[in-house]
């Protein structure tokens, strides 16, 4: 044999030895909250070890960063969070676990909502769409003579549109961690991008189904603005943005009188948020509670939830329901 066949050879086997290398040591990616968690799983296939910090059925507003949390983000090799301040933790877990890597924003890019609640109003919000990087956006200001609070929605994953973006920008952010997978991942990322688009056609086809005075829900918190933008849905909030906030007495029953009023048949549970508030909302209105919706996380692995695809489907398959039976 050759000394030029034989260096071949010896070459062809150490490429082999670091493919293998490579695929026993899968990259390491922690995600903020579960919706992340699976978008990245669903892109990175088999290349990838995620880690998920709010896990399903819990709220990522409340989180706290616990010592786990700190050990998992400083091996990381890749951290990808949503943005626009939906994880008011992030730069205290990044600066406690001295992680020096990549932070990947999946809503960059995105046309943001941005909410300005009228305090004298409570439950009320109205939101207008601008372009943003996936920075976080929080202001006051004076609008009318009243005291409003300006703010940008980051429940942005609810429109199959910015879910798109999301799916892009996990693909270019694995690729570069990864330059071995760019193709791996921009093929996976193809193919769930055609899922997202056929979700969204049966999603439009179902709420065509209602007429548009119909379109009208009450959720725990605001979280389902941008599906209310996407389908032409308006949504009111006892709540406000935040899991945690508590609305005036005042405010509930203006909420109950206007549920009375307009006759919105379409109240929801969401998975986060503590049921009581809805169900004395539903009582004393006469309205029906139909069913839990998924905002903020998936449902456990069993549950109808489990998966991006699955938590939209199911609550567009409620909502509708629930808005037939009012109708």
């Amino acid at each position: 044999m050759s000394i030029r066949a034989r260096i071949l050879i010896v070459c062809c086997f150490l490429l082999a030895m670091t493919g293998n290398a490579a695929a026993g040591s899968p990259l390491k990616v922690v995600a903020s909250f579960s919706i992340l968690g699976d978008m990245v799983k669903n892109v990175g296939g088999e290349r990838v070890q995620v880690t998920t910090l709010v896990g399903p059925d819990s709220d990522a507003h409340a989180f706290e960063p616990t010592p786990a949390a700190v050990k998992e983000v400083h091996g990381a090799d890749l951290v990808v969070v949503n943005g626009l301040g939906f994880e008011g933790w992030l730069d205290r877990l990044i600066a406690a676990s001295g992680y020096k890597g990549t932070v990947a924003v999946t809503s960059e890019g995105i046309s943001s909502r941005e909410l300005q609640e009228d305090h004298h109003e409570h439950g009320k919000t109205h939101g207008h769409n601008h372009k943003t990087q996936g920075h976080d956006h929080s202001r006051k200001a004076k609008t009318h003579g009243h005291d409003h609070h300006e703010e940008i929605d980051p429940h942005a994953w609810h429109d199959l549109k910015n879910g798109r973006i999301y799916i892009k920008n996990i693909a270019t952010a694995l690729s570069a961690a990864d330059p071995a997978g760019a193709t791996y991942y921009g093929e996976r990322a193809a193919a769930y991008d055609k899922q997202l688009t056929d979700l969204d056609a049966w999603a439009r086809a179902e709420f065509s189904g209602i007429p548009e005075g119909r379109r009208r829900m009450i959720t725990s918190h605001d979280a389902f603005g941008y599906l209310g933008d996407a389908y032409g849905i308006e949504i009111l909030s006892p709540m406000g943005l935040g899991t945690g906030n508590e609305p005036s007495a005042a405010g509930i029953k203006k909420l109950i009188n206007q549920i009375k009023k307009e006759k919105i048949s379409a109240i929801f549970v969401e998975n986060v948020s503590n049921p009581k508030m809805i169900e004395q909302i539903a009582r004393e209105s006469g309205a029906k509670v139909g069913g839990d919706l998924y905002s903020d996380a998936l449902s456990a692995a069993d549950g109808p939830a489990a998966s991006y695809l699955e938590m939209f489907r199911s609550n567009v398959a409620k909502i509708v329901a629930t808005m037939k039976e009012g109708s």
